[in-house]
């Protein structure tokens, strides 16, 4: 029951604080999500028995609609539990427009395929994702902000943006128990490090194999200038690696054999003054050949070293690193976050938001479905987040909507006589270009 009544606080505190305008043409959108069958195009929505209202009002909820962003990614950190140590992971995707001439700010995206011989790049927007992890392997990542990256910002900019608000609204959680953010290694660089060092939370990055970092500089040797940077430490040359600070070999029923190293105090060329551990784990050793190694790069909370924390709980954490990756994949397949053809890059906001909130009630009633599967599928004990979506309808019956009903308004005017109809505006894509220091 108590879950229950905070599935039914969630809907009505959204209803009263997070949508402000359109509000109930908003709520009926999201249980059209949660209710609907398998839909081709956005308006088909309005077909749900979940959406009350008529076709043109699903689209004046995103036209007209209006949400307080500042206070719905409160409070969805506000839903994570304040006892024991949590993991956060960041990571990007985008949102294909490839033929929407009209759409402002569209931007070459990296666009990930497995196709063969096919490009990875796209035009449309992209996002910053930045998820709660409660569970190491499973899908369930519900997102406390997802943001887009406009054409002046870049992916690591948006990233440290959303870390730090995360920071100022967990500092006394975070005071109590280690906050881990795990990233990608597009993240695994000194301008997403530096930003956070003074952040109480912990930074989990994954570093590329060719990197080169350095170690201290060491004392002042009395003549010229003081040096910058100490040792050379190269990824791929062994004999610079010299003797780690803590070493671990144990067996994993997952990883085999596995072997954790970690050297303290190095830090990149281009920023001396943020030093960070590096970590390597090597799996599978008891193979005649082992998978490739990979490197961490760990930034602890300040007034804290590296070694005051497990090297193996600094390991499993990263590996809570990977749920935001189907939880995205889910978002678009299931929730149908990049299907609708919208005209504004705002608009698409406003149902990125929604989408969100569909995803976090799915995460609410995770513990109150039965599982109700189709004949050719598996049981399943722990529930993934298709199988409550397919789950959840006798649920919502039970606890109803905070939206009031649809009154009738007469049909609308149409256009106006006499006013001319002008082209909507074409944009260029934007080409992103390294910013010269």
């Amino acid at each position: 029951m108590k879950q229950f009544n905070k599935l039914i606080e969630f809907r009505q505190a959204v209803y009263d604080h997070g949508l402000t305008r359109f509000a109930d043409a908003q709520l009926d959108l999201v249980d059209a999500l949660l209710f609907s069958p398998p839909i081709r195009s956005f308006p088909e929505l309005s077909l749900s028995q979940a959406f009350r209202r008529q076709w043109h009002s699903a689209y004046a909820a995103i036209e007209e609609g209006k949400q307080d962003w500042e206070w719905l990614e409160p409070y969805f950190i506000q839903l994570i539990p304040t006892t024991g140590p949590q993991v956060f992971s960041l990571d990007g995707t985008s949102w294909l427009h490839p033929a929407a001439k009209a759409m402002a700010d569209r931007q070459y995206v990296y666009s990930p395929t497995k196709l063969v011989n096919s490009r990875s790049i796209g035009i449309g927007h992209p996002y910053s994702v930045l998820a709660w992890t409660p569970e190491r392997h499973s899908s369930w990542a519900p997102a406390v902000s997802v943001r887009r990256v406009l054409s002046d910002q870049t992916d690591i900019e948006v990233g440290v943006d959303q870390v730090k608000q995360l920071c100022r609204h967990r500092a006394a959680e975070m005071k109590q128990e280690l906050h881990l953010i795990v990233a990608d290694a597009k993240y695994g660089n000194h301008c997403f490090l530096g930003p956070l060092k003074e952040e109480p939370c912990g930074t989990l990055v994954r570093l590329f194999r060719n990197r080169v970092l350095y170690g201290e500089p060491g004392s002042y040797s009395g003549r010229g200038r003081p040096r910058v940077h100490g040792d050379r430490f190269a990824f791929k040359e062994l004999e610079t690696w010299g003797e780690p600070a803590e070493m671990v070999e144990l067996e994993d029923e997952r990883w085999g054999k596995v072997r954790l190293q970690r050297w303290d105090h190095l830090h990149a060329r281009q920023d001396a003054s943020t030093p960070f551990s590096v970590i390597l784990i090597e799996a599978h050793l008891e193979r005649e050949k082992p998978n490739r190694p990979f490197w961490l790069g760990y930034q602890p909370p300040p007034g804290q070293e590296a070694g005051d924390s497990c090297l193996v709980e600094l390991w499993y954490g990263y590996q809570y690193r990977w749920p935001v990756e189907p939880s995205i994949r889910f978002r678009k397949q299931y929730l149908y976050w990049t299907l609708p053809r919208f005209q504004t890059p705002e608009r698409c906001d406003r149902w990125t938001m929604l989408v969100t909130l569909a995803q976090w009630q799915l995460f609410l009633v995770r513990d109150l479905v039965r599982d109700v599967r189709l004949p050719w599928q598996p049981a399943q004990e722990n529930l993934t987040p298709e199988r409550v979506l397919q789950s959840m309808g006798g649920l919502f019956r039970q606890i109803g909507t905070p939206a009031q009903p649809p009154q009738p308004r007469g049909k609308s005017p149409g256009w106006p006589t006499g006013r001319p109809r002008a082209r909507p505006e074409r944009h260029r894509v934007v080409k992103k270009t390294k910013k010269k220091p």
